[in-house]
């Protein structure tokens, strides 16, 4: 974006990752990389991106180019994980002019937030929004269904003269439930659960949960009309595609029950639906069909993605440059098996840091390797190129940035999550190469500051990583069969390698970031 400089404000996270402002030069690759994290964090954070995407003149507000009167008839509505955030930013804006509103937000997050000091996500005692709390352990609930009821009547009471502002981060879908009668919650979450058990894909399962909801696939977009909205969109999803973002309740999309069908007979699911799902799957659409037309023609609605994994490598990569590193952005859609893309993460070190012409092998072995991690093959010939002429010409240090959300399999019942096995697996792969400070460093964080079931973020690695569990005691291939990254990160050397920056009130996936040394330029 072009403000994307004006949302740089990393120093009021940086107590949070236990970085202290130091001289650049006197700071370890471990420090620099805490630092450069807390910067991709503090790029999304709900109140900045909100703050960067709504520009106030007077009585009117400036939204992606587009200008909207306030005359006292602003609403707003939101659902996700960061919506309180952004709610209690937008209220700051634009709470002159708002009428009322409803937002849906994760159980308990208003007393947690409070809890670890983020008084500005909070809503002031006065505000004119309401704030319904739902959805316990991520999963849609009574709480949460009521908290959708109230969003989608504030909407059906609107006019063409009124502007609903829609607040959306990940997790929306599980605090928006609303199920199309005589469809109940409980059957809709079977159909969906045993979806996913099967094996489905992400668009097969929004393709049926759009079928069976009142809001998703335009749905609340539907509600409103004849209303002018704009949705400002936190993307957690690879890609940033608006109909997956809480299954595109903004968006406008064609529900065919028989593509529905398809995907239920495809995991022979359609013979034991239940009576009330068959009943609803058996008629046409004309809901979505007829409001096509009427909202094409108005024009109402305006979806903006204000903040994403690729904002927070951008930003990420402004600091890096300012630590003394040359940022290469590799890729915001790293996905696939965490073993291998640990792989990926390490063939690429191994590429940067040879002191000699890597052999083609090694090249051949990444470029095979992406189409399994969802890395475009010329994303990868870009960072080699950079990580080669780094290498050959002595540019100096190099941070390697990428981000997504790679998958691990799960074979034990440890604590762990994806940020610290990976981090794990990489220190594996960089055994035996130099230590830091003439080694590379990885660190891999998630952005909402809490990986899988546990405290931490991620954790930062290096080339010793073996070698210190081994004088520590520590069976490094145990805690990957159980998924026990976060015990091996605690227990090794009394936790210093992990990322703890507690909750960062935002989620816009992880960030990857592969930290290389100088390499000295070998003069035949």
């Amino acid at each position: 974006m072009a403000r994307v400089l004006s949302l740089f404000r990393p120093q009021s996270f940086l107590a949070l990752v236990g970085v202290r402002q130091t001289v650049c030069c006197r700071m370890s690759l471990d420090l620099r990389a805490r630092e450069v994290f807390a910067a991709a964090v503090e790029a999304v954070q709900p109140d900045i991106v909100v703050r960067r995407s709504i520009e106030r003149k007077e009585d009117s507000i400036l939204i992606d180019g587009h200008s909207f009167m306030l005359r006292k008839n602003l609403h707003l509505v939101g659902f996700g994980k960061a919506v309180l955030g952004m709610a209690a930013e937008a209220e700051r804006i634009v709470g002159d002019h708002l009428v009322k509103g409803v937002i849906s937000v994760p159980h308990g997050i208003q007393e947690t937030l409070r809890q670890h000091g983020k008084d500005r996500m909070l809503l002031k005692d006065n505000s004119r929004i309401k704030v319904m709390e739902g959805a316990k352990h991520n999963l849609p609930d009574a709480d949460a269904q009521k908290a959708a009821e109230c969003i989608k009547q504030l909407a059906s009471e609107l006019t063409e003269k009124d502007l609903l502002l829609v607040l959306i981060s990940g997790g929306g879908s599980a605090l928006l439930p609303a199920p199309v009668p005589p469809i109940s919650l409980q059957e809709k979450q079977d159909v969906t659960r045993r979806l996913a058990g099967a094996g489905s894909t992400i668009q097969e399962l929004n393709t049926v949960r759009r079928a069976l909801s009142l809001l998703k696939g335009g749905g609340l977009a539907q509600c409103a009309h004849p209303a002018q909205m704009v949705a400002l969109i936190l993307s957690d999803v690879i890609g940033d595609p608006l109909d997956l973002i809480a299954s595109g309740p903004t968006v406008w999309s064609e529900v065919w029950p028989e593509e529905v069908m398809s995907v239920l007979e495809r995991y022979k699911l359609s013979t034991s639906l239940p009576a009330s799902v068959k009943e609803i799957l058996g008629k046409p659409s004309p809901r979505r069909e007829e409001s096509k037309e009427q909202s094409d023609r108005a024009g109402h609605v305006l979806n903006a993605v204000i903040g994403s994994n690729s904002i927070a490598l951008k930003c990420a990569g402004l600091r890096a440059r300012e630590l003394g590193f040359r940022p290469v952005v590799m890729s915001p859609g790293v996905c696939g098996d965490v073993r291998l893309v640990s792989r990926l993460y390490g063939l690429l070190a191994r590429f940067a840091c040879s002191l000699e012409e890597p052999p083609p092998e090694l090249a051949a072995e990444v470029l095979g390797l992406g189409p399994e991690v969802g890395v475009e093959t010329w994303d990868l010939c870009r960072t080699m190129q950079v990580l080669g002429e780094g290498r050959t010409e002595g540019w100096g240090a190099t941070c390697l940035l990428a981000g997504g959300e790679p998958t691990v399999q799960l074979t034990g019942k440890g604590r762990g999550g994806r940020n610290q096995e990976l981090a794990l697996r990489v220190g594996l792969e960089l055994r035996g190469m130099k230590l830091p400070p003439n080694g590379p460093v990885f660190l891999s964080g998630g952005t909402d500051g809490q990986d899988g079931p546990t405290e931490a973020a991620g954790a930062v690695t290096d080339g010793g990583l073996w070698e210190e569990a081994q004088a520590q005691g520590l069976d490094i291939d145990g805690c990957l069969t159980n998924n026990d990254s976060f015990t091996f990160f605690s227990r090794l050397s009394g936790g210093q390698r992990l990322l703890l920056p507690g909750l960062t009130g935002t989620n816009v996936m992880d960030v990857h970031m592969l930290f290389i040394p100088p390499i000295p330029i070998n003069i035949k």
